[in-house]
């Protein structure tokens, strides 16, 4: 679908250059000579080089739509992730690159959404939140818990996370996966 090149916002993903970027940055710029144009900074779905380019409102571009799809997390080997289609029991993989550091948030049978164009898969989505077992905190301090300070912990799958003082080793807490935080303690 084609759109001017001022109708662009952050998180479009167009077809620029042979290559598919999705805009991270927008600014509307007037200068005194000239027409105005929009400056973007663009990302590279699938390397994630960064470029910034100006559009006019005379020129028009490419908006490419995402197509999402449910897919159940498998296994993982060395370099790639195994998912499959609960519907065709299709398997796909991707490799570990695309995936990123949410990949010690990966868990057997987890659900994931696959964005991909043209059956070619360009990222995953985890769920908002996931429940880990700490693995290694300190020891609770007696009179300690009223402060609001918050205490290092390791989860069963390697990552550090600040967590606050009542809670111990043993512990299943929810962890954001977008920023690897301590959002509560999980209800058993």
């Amino acid at each position: 679908m084609k759109i001017d090149g001022n109708a662009i916002r952050p998180g479009m993903v167009i077809e620029h250059k042979d290559r598919l970027l999705v805009a991270t940055k927008i600014q509307h710029t007037q200068p005194g000579k000239g027409g105005a144009y929009l400056q973007v900074e663009l990302k590279d779905i699938r390397d994630g080089t960064k470029m910034n380019e100006r559009f006019r409102s005379s020129e028009t571009v490419e908006r490419v739509r995402l197509y999402d799809k449910e897919y159940q997390f498998l296994f993982a080997d060395d370099d790639n992730f195994t998912f499959m289609d609960t519907e065709s029991f299709e398997q796909i993989e991707i490799s570990r690159d695309m995936v990123g550091d949410k990949a010690a948030f990966m868990q057997d049978g987890m659900m994931v959404t696959v964005q991909s164009h043209d059956d070619e898969p360009l990222g995953v989505s985890l769920p908002e939140t996931v429940i880990l077992t700490i693995e290694e905190t300190e020891a609770v301090v007696k009179g300690q818990t009223a402060a609001s300070s918050y205490k290092p912990a390791i989860l069963e799958n390697g990552l550090r996370v600040m967590v606050p003082p009542h809670i111990g080793t043993g512990t299943r807490i929810v962890v954001n996966t977008e920023d690897a935080t301590y959002r509560e303690r999980a209800k058993d």
